[in-house]
């Protein structure tokens, strides 16, 4: 494996490494949450903060590995291969990526329902703006599409939609319970997500090749799944050498 291809499985190696685990901590200490509010089971009074705080860390989490995925793909594809690219794009890219980061940071900070709701809209516009670069695959870009539902990229998109959504009515949530309802709602499409998510990347992972194997496999027919050169070794004959 060459470096770059060792960027390309940096965002599922965190992706496992930390979101994965963080998933099951946040989605236990819920449980407790509305087991402790509804059931009155006698429980830690710090578990619903405790379920708030990493719910943070999560979204957190998955917005910064989703801006690795994106940055790697145009990078590794574009500027990595070819060193020439206009530098007012790279320019560009860079201040949107920073803005991104940015708008998540300050989303950490602020409390009023306006700001909340803007800066989470300002973090998903960074995502959507740096995702639509011809560098990231989408897969299919048509929702009347089988292969959109399923593609990695917009199920991640709507991933960070979703978290991005949590976060913002997160003291709407403390307060009322028509928002715990939305919450709840919120949290069971975004388990589907994340399965998703894992099997989409699983299988993005089987079809993406090694940077010295990609001039042969591209040379390959993948509606015909044939290729050129398996092709012509079917075709010639086969000597057996003897041993010894």
């Amino acid at each position: 494996m060459e470096f770059a291809d060792w960027l390309w499985i940096l965002h599922p190696a965190l992706a496992v490494a930390f979101i994965y685990p963080l998933i099951g901590v946040v989605m236990h200490l819920g449980g407790q949450t509305r087991h402790r509010r509804v059931d009155h089971v006698k429980l830690t009074p710090t578990v619903a903060r405790d379920h708030q705080d990493l719910g943070k860390w999560l979204t957190t989490g998955v917005v910064m590995i989703v801006l690795v995925a994106i940055t790697v793909s145009i990078l590794t594809k574009s500027f990595w291969s070819d060193p020439g690219q206009q530098a007012l794009r790279a320019y560009s890219l860079l201040l949107a990526l920073a803005g991104t980061v940015v708008a998540l940071l300050v989303l950490w900070r602020v409390r009023q329902r306006w700001q909340r709701i803007l800066f989470a809209l300002l973090t998903w516009a960074g995502v959507l703006g740096l995702g639509a670069q011809p560098e990231v695959w989408h897969v299919s870009d048509d929702p009347r599409t089988f292969a959109f539902w399923t593609s990695h990229y917009w199920t991640g998109v709507g991933l960070v939609a979703l978290m991005l959504f949590s976060m913002a009515i997160r003291p709407e949530v403390v307060r009322r319970l028509a928002w715990r309802r939305v919450h709840l709602a919120t949290v069971v499409v975004a388990a589907i997500l994340f399965v998703v998510q894992g099997i989409s990347g699983s299988k993005d992972l089987l079809e993406i090749p090694l940077g010295w194997q990609k001039p042969a496999i591209y040379q390959c027919d993948f509606n015909a799944r044939r290729c050129p050169d398996a092709e012509q070794a079917r075709l010639e004959p086969t000597f057996m050498h003897p041993v010894g």
